[in-house]
């Protein structure tokens, strides 16, 4: 990019402090359009970022996103927008699903060329983690404290990522057929070789993330069908991603911090 650089803090000391308490970049009003839109004054960013959340029930959790991030994002010198996709109903999470919604429903309002899929209770440490992409798809929360600050294997992809839109289409998104917790990480994993990519990641000490304690949400039990379908990943990949993905718009609203799109997503098989 061009113009002025705003130098990160660098490591946030102290956690995740309570809301109002200010830190580095997090006083004053952000800078930012109806939707959670910004864009920096004075230079030109290299990359359009979509943030991606899924999310439900997750209010209190959404608020510390919010606090901690659009300052990083801002020092970061990042053209973004933060898109909220809630599962409508009671039925079974998809987390997997949610991202492609959200692939496709920030691209109606934007030329979004890279995609950040976050965890709404991740909160990084150090804001030189970019939140944007790279020339392989990026694992962003490397070492988080609810593993000990440690890669728990060399696969995992979860947590926060980001992939550009090439990169994205390449592997077809993410699979549509994940209801309840566990799973598709491993799927994506297995997209990303199968189509001969890697996973890039910062250093573990510039990756380090923390984790809003919670339990696990009502209707997001462990998978018990995610070994199957891991297992086959190559064999459906192909038909089961962006290019099958069926839901329906319920909502959509225009916070001044975000945007919320709430979605009907159907159900699990039975």
């Amino acid at each position: 990019m061009s113009g002025p650089i705003t130098d990160p803090c660098g490591p946030v000391a102290g956690g995740v402090r309570q809301l109002g308490q200010p830190g580095c970049g997090a006083e004053g009003e952000p800078r930012l359009s109806s939707g959670g839109r910004y864009k920096p004054d004075g230079c030109v960013a290299l990359q359009k970022v979509a943030m991606i959340i899924p999310f439900r029930h997750r209010e209190e959790h959404l608020k510390y996103w919010l606090y901690y991030l659009h300052p990083i994002l801002q020092r970061q010198q990042l053209d973004y927008g933060v898109y909220v996709i809630n599962q409508h109903g009671d039925e079974t999470f998809n987390r997997a699903k949610l991202l492609n919604v959200g692939y496709a429903e920030a691209l109606k309002e934007y030329d979004y060329d890279c995609f950040v899929f976050s965890d709404v209770d991740l909160i990084p440490m150090d804001d030189r983690n970019t939140y944007k992409c790279y020339s392989q798809p990026r694992h962003l929360s490397v070492s988080m404290d609810k593993f000990g600050f440690k890669l728990p294997y060399l696969q995992y992809f979860g947590g926060v990522s980001s992939m550009s839109k090439e990169q994205y289409l390449k592997i077809n998104g993410f699979p549509n057929n994940y209801w309840g917790w566990g799973g598709e990480d491993d799927d994506i994993f297995n997209r990303l070789s199968a189509r001969g990519m890697s996973i890039s990641r910062p250093s573990a000490e510039i990756g380090k993330c923390r984790m809003i304690r919670h339990n696990r949400d009502a209707k997001n039990e462990a998978n018990p069908q995610r070994f199957n379908r891991i297992a086959h990943t190559r064999q459906t990949m192909d038909r089961d991603g962006i290019n099958s993905l069926k839901y329906e718009v319920v909502n959509v609203e225009k916070d001044q911090l975000f945007t919320k799109i709430t979605v009907d997503v159907g159900r699990p098989e039975r």
